[in-house]
């Protein structure tokens, strides 16, 4: 890509209505623009890290049996009302509207319901399980307050698995694959490190819920944290016998903030029975399914990576998420010979399919040049000027000295 023709340009200031550092980087660095409160559209620099997001999580799920669909935004109140949670008191985020016709609609805040109300028409034997849906879609949620970038948003992307067994044992041992795979994204997704399962509430739904906790200064949520033991309790269930029946020393636990990426919930039958999802067993009796849910939100999962992977001149993006893995900035542009030099890098660099933005603006300083590829943050800097001479000067985001390359040398690091 030349940035040149990119749409979304570096700004030197964000919002001053952006108080979040997720915000204010991507933001200045051209990865989203602000709608409204709580919406943010994509450009093309945050959609290819979207996008990198998704594959990543895609593949996890996948390995453990996922099948991919796109569920409807729009939504049937009658199946809703099934469950008691069309009700505004039970749940309080939603947007609901009219259709032309005067009947009430809502728009998707979860998929519990319309999932299993789908799956009532596939489901009749116990040959037909186990399933494991999953997709990404956009949700929609009418939060009072939306607030810290886009860790709280009120029109964001969820990545939304759900699993349907015939045995609370069937759940259990799926409940432990998908842990593994969660483990699995947020390591690839480069947090793994800062990121820990921690013990929540499991509402109405069984004593505990899981959720991933990356620790992180800036981060909404207090968790108590066993770092050894690499698990944490949420500060709601954070009591003496609590910490007793999960084995923990309360001296060895340490209050730190934290932002949560992600969620699993063991449903068992709460949505099943109401809607109506059973299944006749091999010994002919009729018996309910068995459900989890398991939820990450991409926009929250990007903005915690920038919350943890920064410094004061911008992002630092880890290189499995990166827009693109090189940064070429030529500098001297209006020398022929540096020019020619640059253009036929790029240009093998795209033969061999390399991910790579050339900054070619020819009206800029050297000085703007570096400054935004720092804050843009793509792992390698490779400058191209007459000072290189025949060779290039490369350098990555996260370490402070660069080192001079052949063109050959390059070529080799690049697998161009």
């Amino acid at each position: 890509m030349l940035y040149s023709t990119l749409l979304g340009k570096t700004k030197k200031e964000a919002p001053k209505d952006e108080t979040s550092l997720n915000a204010q980087l991507l933001i200045r660095g051209g990865f989203v623009q602000k709608e409204m409160a709580g919406a943010y559209i994509y450009m093309p620099l945050g959609l290819k890290v979207l996008e990198k997001l998704t594959q990543i999580i895609r593949e996890e799920i996948e390995a453990i049996e996922g099948q991919e669909v796109l569920m409807t935004t729009l939504q049937n109140p009658e199946t809703w009302k099934k469950t008691g949670r069309w009700d505004d008191r039970v749940v309080d985020v939603w947007f609901k509207s009219k259709l032309a016709t005067g009947a009430d609609v809502g728009l998707a805040n979860t998929h519990e319901e319309p999932l299993t109300e789908l799956l009532t028409k596939y489901v009749q034997s116990y040959k037909d399980l186990p399933l494991y849906i999953f997709q990404f879609q956009n949700k929609l949620r009418n939060e009072l307050r939306a607030k810290s970038g886009l860790l709280r948003a009120r029109e964001f992307i969820m990545k939304d698995l759900y699993s349907f067994n015939r045995s609370e044992e069937e759940l259990n041992a799926f409940y432990e694959l998908a842990k593994q795979a969660y483990y699995n994204i947020f390591n690839r997704a480069g947090i793994g490190d800062s990121t820990y399962i921690t013990f929540a509430s499991g509402g109405a739904f069984s004593k505990f819920s899981h959720e991933y906790q990356t620790t992180c200064e800036t981060g909404e949520d207090t968790i108590y944290l066993d770092r050894e033991k690499r698990i944490a309790i949420n500060k709601e269930v954070y009591f003496d016998d609590v910490i007793e029946d999960l084995g923990l020393d309360k001296n060895s636990l340490e209050e730190v903030k934290a932002i949560e990426v992600g969620n699993i919930f063991k449903l068992k039958t709460r949505f099943s029975e109401p809607l109506g999802l059973t299944y006749t067993d091999e010994d002919g009796t009729e018996k309910p399914v068995y459900m989890g849910s398991y939820g990450i939100g991409l926009g929250r999962l990007m903005a915690t990576i920038v919350e943890l992977c920064n410094d004061e001149k911008g992002i630092i993006w880890p290189e499995n998420v990166a827009p693109y893995r090189f940064h070429i900035l030529g500098l001297n542009l209006d020398d022929p010979e540096v020019k020619e030099k640059a253009d036929n890098v790029y240009a093998t660099l795209l033969e061999g399919s390399v991910e790579v933005l050339y900054d070619d603006r020819m009206d800029v300083s050297a000085g703007e040049k570096f400054s935004d590829a720092d804050l843009i943050g793509i792992p390698y800097r490779v400058v191209i000027s007459k000072k290189t001479g025949n060779q290039l000067e490369i350098k990555k985001r996260n370490e402070a000295n660069s080192e001079i390359l052949t063109i050959e040398e390059f070529q080799k690091l690049a697998g161009s």
